[in-house]
């Protein structure tokens, strides 16, 4: 038994036919063609499928597709500004926030619902929101540079208790 939803994925209105048992995830990937929301361990410890619900991080291998009537969903391709990169985006390159590449669509969209709720975290707050998110090749050190390079305020003398 199908059953239709309607929601805005990425500012965009859609409307599907989902399976009742359908993940979030599988929706996105294969429904939608939204591939940049990675699925690790589908369990919702890595982080890798995280997306944001209503402007807040959630594992979208634990939600299913049929939840999200009505919602209005941010996956990574939303960030970008059609060939202009998000400012974490461009963070990221420019501070070598990426390894591999798996994490990286989570981690960005957790650290734009931190930035986007506290503009000018410590790194200790970054370090604090991004702990849900697993990376295998990093220690996490350039990441937390470029979410900070990201954030507005990007000047920090050497004794901010940031480094």
């Amino acid at each position: 038994m199908t059953r239709t939803i309607r929601l805005f994925v990425n500012g965009q209105p859609r409307e599907a036919t989902v399976e009742p048992r359908t993940s979030l995830a599988d929706f996105l990937r294969d429904g939608l063609d939204l591939t940049g929301t990675h699925v690790g361990c589908e369990h919702g410890v890595c982080g890798a499928c995280t997306v944001l619900l209503d402007g807040e991080p959630v594992r979208s291998c634990l939600l299913l597709a049929i939840q999200m009537d009505g919602a209005r969903l941010t996956t990574v391709e939303g960030l970008a500004d059609g060939e202009r990169l998000h400012p974490l985006q461009q963070a990221f390159w420019d501070h070598h926030g990426l390894q591999c590449g798996f994490c990286t669509p989570g981690i960005l969209l957790t650290a734009k619902a931190l930035l986007d709720e506290n503009p000018t975290p410590t790194d200790a707050e970054i370090r604090e929101a991004i702990a849900g998110n697993l990376c295998r090749c990093t220690g996490y050190h350039f990441i937390v540079v470029a979410i900070r390079a990201a954030s507005i305020q990007t000047e920090v003398s050497p004794g901010d208790e940031r480094h």
